[in-house]
């Protein structure tokens, strides 16, 4: 019979030279299993004398309790040295600086557009919406744009593709949110058919636009604001009151100087530039064009079937990124767009 002290030490180095509680087990078997060493002797007793077996016996429980206490003991020490390294990896160190908790914010751009869209509501006019990819005759030629107008270049605009890979003329990204006025004019002549008197037109029509354009004060993809007031007595008077009564507001200052400039558009006659200037700030005394403006062109109305001799009206349309450039000081469109976390944290 194997010297049963030996046993006992081999047993407490092998428990020892193992750090995996499951590796701790497979050696647990060597020693204590059901074909394990102190089996192997306790097996071997039925070959010996009574007295010679009961002393047997009785020194191999010893070594088998000794095996179990050492390999209990070992268990424990696993244990203990797996929470303290877990407890280490996961230890506060309370001289770092704090983390605080990331949070969400609107976009700069879309606080603008909420701002204007609150503005123009309290006068009045209600939200439009409409599609951004559009057909040619609601983007161009319901709004008086004739066929060789450099607009409709596929230099100035983005043309969708047939489903034979051909340049499909008559389906585009949407250059500005007009084609939203020429659908609504139309469907507010159906909703009122036969009816005498049509109701007055007030709306705005904010949305996404395209154009083959790309610079620090531009973008292929920008918003417009576009406006519409249509009724039997709105002359160019309401216009200019509007207009001014928005940009005080929006800018939160009666110290705000508004001009109309002659100008063109196919849409409107007259037509013209909005300028403004501010009376104090970095910006005092200079004119910055923000808005074109006009008296919505009979051949507007009439492709909607509204009767130039009855109504007339007035359309703007205001580009909301350069107003929020202006709000914010920001000098480079491209930063609204560029995803720069830096950046737009300091709106949230």
């Amino acid at each position: 019979m194997q010297n049963l002290d030996a046993l006992v030490a081999e047993a407490k180095a092998a428990f020892a030279a193992v750090t995996d509680p499951d590796a701790l087990e497979q050696v647990k078997a060597r020693f204590l299993g059901k074909s394990g060493q102190i089996t192997q002797h306790l097996k071997e007793l039925s070959a010996l004398a009574l007295e010679e077996k009961k002393r047997a016996g009785a020194a191999i429980n010893s070594a088998k309790d000794a095996i179990e206490a050492a390999l209990a003991g070992r268990r424990e020490a696993i244990r203990l040295a797996a929470l303290e390294a877990r407890l280490a990896e996961e230890a506060l160190d309370v001289t770092l600086p704090g983390r605080r908790e990331d949070k969400g914010g609107l976009h700069p751009i879309t606080r603008v557009l909420e701002r204007i869209e609150a503005l123009f509501a309290s006068i009045g006019f209600t939200v439009a919406d409409g599609p951004e990819i559009e057909e040619d005759f609601y983007n161009f030629t319901a709004l008086n744009t004739p066929e060789d107008h450099p607009a409709r270049s596929m230099h100035d605009t983005f043309y969708l593709l047939d489903e034979a890979g051909q340049v499909a003329k008559n389906v585009l990204l949407r250059t500005h949110t007009s084609p939203i006025q020429a659908r609504y004019m139309r469907a507010h002549v159906e909703r009122y058919k036969g009816r005498e008197t049509m109701p007055e037109i007030r709306i705005i029509a904010p949305g996404r636009v395209y154009r083959v354009d790309s610079d620090a004060t531009h973008s292929p993809m920008f918003h417009q604001v576009e406006g519409l007031w249509i009724g039997e007595d709105v002359s160019f008077a309401h216009l200019k009151g509007v207009i001014a009564d928005f940009l005080r507001g929006f800018f939160e200052s009666d110290d705000l100087k508004v001009r109309f400039r002659p100008s063109f558009f196919p849409f409107t006659e007259p037509s013209a530039e909005i300028d403004m200037a501010f009376m104090g700030g970095a910006l005092e005394g200079r004119w910055l064009e923000v808005a074109g403006c006009g008296m919505v062109h009979p051949n507007v109305l009439q492709s909607a079937g509204i009767d130039p001799e009855k109504y007339q009206g007035f359309a703007f349309g205001f580009g909301p990124d350069r107003l929020a450039m202006l709000r914010y000081g920001i000098n480079d469109l491209r930063l609204f767009y560029e995803g720069d976390q830096r950046f737009l944290r300091q709106f949230a």
